[in-house]
């Protein structure tokens, strides 16, 4: 492998991605392996260094995950994260013992003692806030390292071996309640693992392209294009590297935002220099969902005429070549959780029919979180809309029309939602939000309107705030703004009478409806 490389060893922590996000914010190229991962792999990669992540085992458990103590001799830098810390200190002799007093344990911010000869520390006050989860504590480090930080309750918040450069840290650097979590990090990266630094976006776009341009040759290559975050960027890569060798069929099930449709078709066949196709099938889709209510049941449906509308088209007309699609980082990690690893399924791996034999698949965001893929957009001048825009249900609006979905229900939902965003946008309060959208709920209520009585549409309005989106808090909107909202909603389309706002977290709510 040509840039250098930190591995992630994850043993079920929960916040291994944002370990990875913290190395490559750093402009060092970071990778996701599962503790199960065969040492020689390791040996293979050769990476600058390993950081183990935290995970909510206890070492001196025989079921819990362990790793062989050859990785400590390998002489490659290794950095511990709580669970990591304590498996490292198991592992090479010292002593790991569970808190027999509830008072022992700690969780949440935690004021940290610093030694500042530790080149982890000697950039930082001698203490501060540090995030601790855990119950377990090393009571003793293992021989040759010697404690680095310590808190009132435990006595091991930190370790080295600066010999072998074996370091390990109790707390969690990686979270924003770390103070200078951040710092740590990067002083593992350079001062010990001796990084330079060259993971970089502009470098990422110009390797990539070279990179498709020699896999590629003269031949084709078709893409699935969503009109999503992932599937454009991913077009916008491979369309600068082989212009209109590059086939997107983008599949318009009549299920978009109001307007979307026309917008992705126009921002691909302006800016980038392609073949674009279009499927307009929303008919065929609406036909397929009459009398359905059940959600699940209209998600499968919508996902199997998607399904089979694009690869028909593929058969038809692009079945040779390679196939593109725009799967990220985050879609292939493997989870270290146990006997329960596996890498999960996700709308952006496409399963190819057997009947259509490309060459391969090309996949040029695969190494990318989200936010890198963002960046890569932005610099291939992909219209900022569309780079930010929020997640969006596969299903689309199927899944935001509760129950039965037809034409005119998609039409009322298309224009409440299009009247939200507008004014989100236009009072500039969309960038305090996660995610927020219209759903038609399938409810009609009593009201009164222009002195005659009405039995119409009830939209409900949902909004959150989130970090991760594993959990979420209602977005707290001022009600001049709802109010507006409420009112242009009422006022401009047709057979609504009357506005909700969903004020409900998550858990125990979901984001979506359905």
């Amino acid at each position: 492998m040509n840039k250098e490389t930190v591995i992630v060893l994850d043993f079920g922590g929960q916040y291994n991605q944002l370990i990875a996000r913290r190395v490559r914010e750093n402009n060092v190229y970071c990778e996701i392996l599962p503790y199960t991962v065969d040492i020689e792999k390791i040996k293979e990669i050769n990476p600058k260094g390993i950081i183990f992540t935290g995970g909510p085992n206890s070492v001196y458990d025989e079921s819990s995950p362990h790793y062989s103590p050859e990785i400590f001799k390998l002489g490659i830098p290794v950095l511990g994260i709580c669970y990591g810390c304590q498996l490292m200190a198991y592992s090479l002799g010292g002593n790991v013992v569970s808190a027999a007093d509830d008072s022992v344990s700690e969780y949440g911010k935690t004021v940290t003692n610093y030694n500042k000869d530790c080149v982890l520390f000697n950039a930082l006050p001698e203490s501060g806030i540090s995030w601790m989860s855990h119950r377990d504590y090393i009571s003793e480090p293992p021989k040759g390292f010697e404690i680095t930080a310590h808190t009132d309750n435990c006595p091991v918040a930190a370790m080295a071996d600066k010999e072998r450069k074996l370091y390990g840290v109790q707390f969690h650097p990686e979270v924003n309640h770390t103070e200078n979590g951040s710092k740590m990090i990067k002083s593992f990266l350079y001062d010990v693992c001796g990084c330079k630094g060259e993971w970089k976006m502009d470098s990422f776009i110009d390797t990539t392209v070279a990179q498709i341009k020699e896999q590629v040759g003269d031949k084709g290559v078709v893409l699935g294009l969503s009109g999503g975050v992932d599937s454009s960027v991913a077009a916008a890569l491979i369309s600068k590297a082989i212009g209109k060798q590059l086939t997107c069929v983008f599949v318009d099930q009549g299920l978009m935002r109001k307007d979307e449709g026309d917008f992705v078709e126009q921002t691909f066949t302006k800016l980038f220099d392609m073949n674009f196709v279009r499927i307009n099938c929303g008919e065929e889709f609406l036909a397929k969902l009459k009398g359905i209510f059940d959600p699940e049941e209209k998600r499968n449906i919508i996902g199997t005429e998607f399904y089979n509308v694009f690869w028909d088209k593929i058969r038809d007309s692009y079945g040779s070549g390679f196939f593109a699609q725009g799967t990220i980082y985050p879609d292939r990690i493997e989870s270290g959780k146990g006997d329960a690893a596996k890498i999960k399924t996700h709308h952006n791996q496409v399963g190819v029919p057997n009947d259509i034999k490309f060459e391969d698949i090309i996949e040029p965001l695969k190494d990318l979180f989200k936010d890198e893929v963002r960046e890569v957009g932005e610099m291939l001048g992909l219209p900022h809309d569309l780079v930010w825009r929020q997640p969006f249900p596969g299903p689309g609006l199927g899944v935001r029309v509760i129950g039965e979905v037809t034409a005119e229900r998609v039409k009322i939902l298309q224009e409440a939602d299009a009247i939200l965003r507008d004014e989100m946008d236009k009072c500039g309060y969309a960038k305090e939000m996660s995610q927020f959208f219209a759903v038609l709920p399938g409810v009609k209520t009593v009201g009164v309107m222009g002195d005659s009585r009405t039995y119409s549409e009830l939209v409900a309005i949902r909004a959150v705030t989130t970090d991760d989106f594993m959990t979420a808090d209602w977005a707290k909107i001022p009600y001049d703004i709802l109010g507006r909202v409420s009112n242009r909603i009422i006022n401009e389309v047709n057979q609504v009478n009357r506005v909700v706002y969903d004020i409900t977290s998550k858990p125990p709510g979901t984001v979506e409806w359905e």
